[in-house]
């Protein structure tokens, strides 16, 4: 949890993406966020937390459904989204922030 919260306290975005092995609509950003993450190399960082894995994370910022995002910079939550969006749409949202 120290290197995920020394990553959003940064001065780049981070988008982090709630997610479970077994949902399908998390399968399907799988490749949007490699894509975005590839178009956004240098500009803004990208993270993956499996809340069945790490429940005490999807607990403290309240996710309850997944997919979830969430943009931070510097350590506050700029954006939260919940299901598929595409890396067009994020994009512009991290560009944003």
């Amino acid at each position: 949890m120290t290197k995920f919260t020394e990553t959003i306290n940064g001065n780049l975005p981070v988008l982090v993406d709630f997610y479970a092995d077994w949902c399908g609509p998390c399968k399907m950003m799988g490749p949007i966020l490699q894509r975005l993450a590839a178009d956004l190399e240098g500009k803004a960082k990208i993270l993956k937390i499996d809340v069945d894995k790490n429940p005490q994370a999807a607990q403290k910022y309240g996710v309850r459904n997944i997919p979830t995002m969430l943009i931070f910079k510097q350590g506050e939550v700029k954006w939260r989204g919940v299901g598929v969006h595409q890396a067009d749409q994020l994009k512009s949202i991290i560009e944003k922030v």
